[in-house]
């Protein structure tokens, strides 16, 4: 399925965000997985490791970003590549809404923290 109209993005929300599913086995894909992850103002992020790397290109506002001991602002125009396993936290202290275009593997999973909880994130399968 070559055509991915934003209609018919599977969404899912978690921790104040909402991810759009445009690319997953549900679409076609056989290797890897893209979503448009929304964040509201003033949302914090959720402290959180993943199996595979990540790369997120912010399509308009601007986002806090936690890789390991770096932290910066990303801004539109600027991508965040998130090596697997490290530990990630992103999250909107503004009070305009940010997008992010994300790109991974297909089966990513994440581990929350600092509790270790595990998630199959559904829009990464």
């Amino acid at each position: 399925m070559p055509y991915l109209p934003s209609a018919d993005a599977s969404v899912f929300q978690l921790h104040g965000v909402t991810f759009n599913s445009f690319v997953s086995t549900a679409t076609g894909a056989s290797r890897l997985a893209s979503w448009r992850a929304d964040f509201a103002p003033s949302t914090p992020g959720q402290a959180h490791t993943m199996t595979e790397e990540e790369v997120l290109y912010v399509v308009s506002g601007q986002l806090d970003v936690e890789v390991d001991s770096e932290q910066f602002t990303a801004r539109a125009g600027d991508a965040v590549l998130v090596p697997a396993g490290a530990l990630f936290r992103i999250g909107n202290s503004t009070d305009a809404p940010a997008h992010a275009w994300v790109t991974s593997l297909l089966g990513m999973r994440a581990a929350l923290h600092p509790d270790g909880e595990r998630i199959t994130p559904p829009w990464a399968q």
